[in-house]
């Protein structure tokens, strides 16, 4: 026993080798900091959006997609998403680690532990989702949300985050997308301006007035997402880094930046700035940003979040006032039209020249800016099919939309029997 005893720190040793003790207390910190961004953040930024009478419906929503997703990715979405494919090479992985076969205490990834990668990871595909039920709040049966979380996990993250993030086609191609504009942003804003589409306008709208129920409450969750992107995006570095405190600064540059250029055009506009603008111009520099955040310096930070305050800001009353899309909480102006405007402008802000971490070996700014929007066209048009063919799968054996009297009353009654506020 006492032999033991001593070889135990050894064996300790010889199995962490590989593992960097202060990437991994980065990782874990960058991780919950990504898991904060969804829960509480996301859902208190969306819940105070809504109507007084379906503030529940949306809390319930982001808890429910956070445990499907987990499950899921357990089960087999992160062996599709992150192993080496079989006969489908580059469009989709292997099963190899379905269940977390293989992954244990001591196996790694690069230099922490593949437990706190794939963990990681699981933070982006439960975010994700999440970002999509914007686009058909207050209207849509709960059933509906977790089959289209289900079915949309799989054939629409799973995947384009294997071709980007996975080794996948477009990675081989060069596609720069450090944090998820394609992956995360371009995806969820196209999957919610097609449910927009095929769910159809809330009862009343454009004719009515929608206006949060919450403003402080939305507010809040703004902040939260402000602190909890720094682990999105600085996260991605997978190191505690140089490039992990670049985009780091970065990523607020283009909070900041998106923040008050969409303040300036609200006020130009109404005469008066919000208090809902300033917060919507900041998360629209925030997912303006996220692709280049690791690979843009400081100017391309404040340039990318002001051009999201000034283009998402265009896209949002286009879309709403000009076109009637009733996308409830502004995801495919936002989420959608800033992830495509970022992922082209990484390829320009990557550029040496212009403070950026540099262009690949061989690769030139105008090919970039090519690989980028091949990247943004194919995933586009890949969630767009997708996303319609799983809503139409869904509203013919589930259902997706509530009844006029249940919209009526409010999904947080009719849905879940609950009151968000009892005076």
């Amino acid at each position: 026993m006492l032999l033991s005893a001593g070889l135990l720190p050894a064996l300790a040793h010889a199995q962490s080798a590989d593992i960097d003790s202060g990437d991994t207390a980065w990782m874990i910190t960058a991780t919950a900091l990504v898991l904060f961004m969804t829960l509480p953040g996301l859902a208190a930024f969306y819940s105070g959006l809504v109507r007084v009478k379906n503030v529940l419906s949306v809390l319930m929503q982001c808890f429910a997609i956070t445990c499907v997703v987990s499950l899921l990715w357990v089960i087999g979405a992160y062996s599709l998403a992150f192993s080496d494919g079989g006969s489908l090479q580059g469009f989709i992985g292997s099963v190899d680690k379905a269940f977390f076969a293989g992954i244990t205490r001591d196996s790694v990834n690069g230099t922490i532990p593949e437990s706190v990668f794939s963990m990681f990871q699981l933070t982006f595909a439960i975010i994700t989702p999440a970002l999509v039920i914007g686009g058909f709040a207050e209207r849509i049966r709960f059933s509906a949300v977790i089959g289209f979380t289900v079915l949309w996990l799989l054939f629409v993250y799973v995947p384009v985050t294997h071709w980007v993030w996975g080794g996948g086609w477009l990675a081989k191609l060069g596609v720069l997308d450090y944090a998820g504009g394609i992956v995360v942003h371009v995806n969820a804003g196209m999957a919610a301006l097609v449910a927009a589409l095929v769910i159809g306008r809330r009862r009343g709208f454009p004719e009515t007035a929608m206006a949060p129920h919450s403003l402080p409450l939305t507010v809040l969750g703004a902040g939260m997402l402000w602190v909890g992107w720094f682990g999105f995006n600085a996260g991605s570095a997978l190191a505690a880094n140089g490039n992990a405190g670049m985009a780091m600064l970065v990523t607020h540059l283009g909070a900041a930046a998106g923040a008050f250029t969409w303040m300036i055009m609200e006020w130009v506009r109404y005469g008066k700035p919000s208090v809902l603008g300033i917060v919507t111009g900041m998360v629209a520099g925030l997912g303006t940003i996220t692709p280049a955040s690791g690979f843009a310096g400081p100017l391309g930070g404040i340039v990318i979040g002001g051009l999201a305050g000034i283009v998402c800001f265009g896209a949002t009353q286009l879309l709403k006032r000009k076109l009637h899309i009733d996308d409830s909480l502004d995801v495919s102006p936002v989420h959608g039209v800033g992830g495509v405007l970022g992922s082209l402008l990484t390829g320009v802000f990557v550029d040496a020249s212009l403070g950026g971490a540099g262009l690949a070996e061989g690769m030139t700014v105008a090919k970039q800016v090519g690989v980028q929007a091949l990247a943004v066209g194919a995933t586009a048009a890949w969630c767009g099919v997708m996303t319609f063919v799983i809503l139409k799968v869904l509203a013919a054996t589930t259902g997706l939309r509530v009844d006029a009297e249940q919209e009526n009353e409010g999904l947080d009654l009719a849905s879940h029997g609950e009151r968000g506020y009892t005076s």
